[in-house]
């Protein structure tokens, strides 16, 4: 292992080939393929869980008000 370190370091190498280059991004977009699909997915079921969380708030706001008040109010 140390003589091919060794060889690297004398030899007048500097760089990455485009071969190097191509895969790298090659890997890059089948990552960015599979994330952005899954985060879009992740956002939407974010937005709709934070819907159905305010519309609960909203009908625990709305019963107490008719418990209070016998009718359920249209100006809150």
């Amino acid at each position: 292992m140390l003589t091919f370190i060794n060889k690297m370091k004398k030899s007048d190498q500097k760089g990455f080939t485009l071969v190097e280059l191509m895969i790298v991004v090659a890997i890059i977009g089948i990552l960015a393929a599979i994330a952005i699909p899954q985060f879009a997915a992740y956002r939407q079921r974010a937005f709709n869980s934070a819907a159905q969380s305010d519309l609960r708030n909203f009908k625990t706001v709305m019963e107490t008000d008719f418990a209070d008040n016998q009718h359920y109010d249209d100006t809150l």
